[in-house]
């Protein structure tokens, strides 16, 4: 094992869960005890979570997660790391563990797009009749993507079908092809297309981090890094090219760090080096450079002489 003494375990399950706020605290309280740390959500449609802790830890967790008749099955995508990915443990109640906010929902057990292993999806983005949608947001999309693959400009998931309706001539009489990070979010979305009147509708079954890792597809065409919602930020997809595709928010160079902008009211996910974190303020635009409410020198502990000083001999080191 090396120097990995934990591991990150990213699962879900859409499975009938009764009561899910029960569900959740008790749930909850079982993680506590373990000593994992992560996010999970629980709804009447499912389970979806990505936690950490020790090796020893993490087995347990899975251990009593597949002695459970509904999780008998269940998948975790696991991942060696040095320590801990999250600082708490939260379990939460969701009327969804994926929000999509459709009208009338869709269940991916009843309906959802074709499964594609890594090797099938790597062999079918090659076919010219084939378009490559990415299920995720604009900030994922930007940090690292299959090579050719459609971005939506989209925020959130849920506003991925009103984007497809607006966009709709793109994907007429092709094959559509999506893919999000493990695969809960496409489950639900290509149901949703399919509903939607698309016939030839595929999905990269465990998603961007299980292609990652398959032996065969080797992470094959996929330019950038995946983003994950711990506080590893990114991961590696190829194991044959690493190419960046990431650019700095500021100056359009190569990037592969994200931060927040410092404006809490604004908190955009930016593409940063630590040097135009430093000249910017972290701040994404003046407007929340100089909003009232920034919270960089709160966060970094100096005062703006101190920041002046630093950017002075920044600039003279450049010079």
């Amino acid at each position: 094992m090396g120097k990995f003494t934990h591991r990150v375990l990213l699962y879900y399950k859409y499975v009938p869960i009764e009561d899910p706020e029960t569900f959740a605290a008790e749930h909850l309280a079982f993680c506590r005890e373990l000593g994992l740390k992560g996010r999970i959500l629980v709804g009447e449609e499912g389970i979806n979570g990505t936690c950490s802790g020790t090796i020893e830890q993490t087995q347990k967790y899975m251990d009593a997660m597949h002695a459970d008749k509904r999780f008998s099955d269940l998948v975790f995508k696991v991942d060696e790391t040095e320590g801990h990915a999250f600082r708490k443990m939260h379990v939460r109640a969701r009327k969804e563990i994926v929000n999509l906010s459709l009208e009338e929902d869709i269940d991916p057990n009843e309906l959802t797009g074709e499964y594609l292993e890594p090797a099938e999806f790597l062999e079918a983005m090659q076919d010219e009749n084939t378009v490559v949608l990415d299920a995720r947001n604009d900030y994922e999309y930007d940090l690292g993507h299959f090579r050719g693959a459609i971005r939506p400009e989209v925020e959130t998931f849920r506003d991925l079908p009103d984007w497809v309706q607006e966009n709709r001539e793109m994907f007429e009489g092709k094959r559509i092809l999506a893919y999000c990070t493990g695969g809960i979010r496409c489950e639900k979305f290509t149901g949703w297309l399919k509903r939607e009147g698309f016939e030839d509708v595929g999905h990269l079954h465990g998603g961007i981090v299980t292609y990652g890792k398959d032996p065969v597809a080797k992470g094959q065409l996929w330019d950038g890094q995946c983003y994950v919602f711990d506080e590893r930020i990114a991961v590696p997809v190829n194991q044959v090219e690493h190419v960046v595709v990431g650019r700095d928010h500021f100056d359009g160079t190569p990037c592969e760090r994200y931060v927040n902008c410092a404006n809490p009211e604004c908190n955009k996910k930016i593409l940063s080096s630590e040097e135009n974190e430093l000249i910017h303020r972290r701040s994404c635009s003046d407007e929340c450079r100089e909003h009232p409410r920034n919270r960089y020198f709160l966060e970094t502990g100096m005062t703006e002489e101190e920041w002046r000083q630093k950017v002075d001999e920044l600039t003279a080191s450049k010079n």
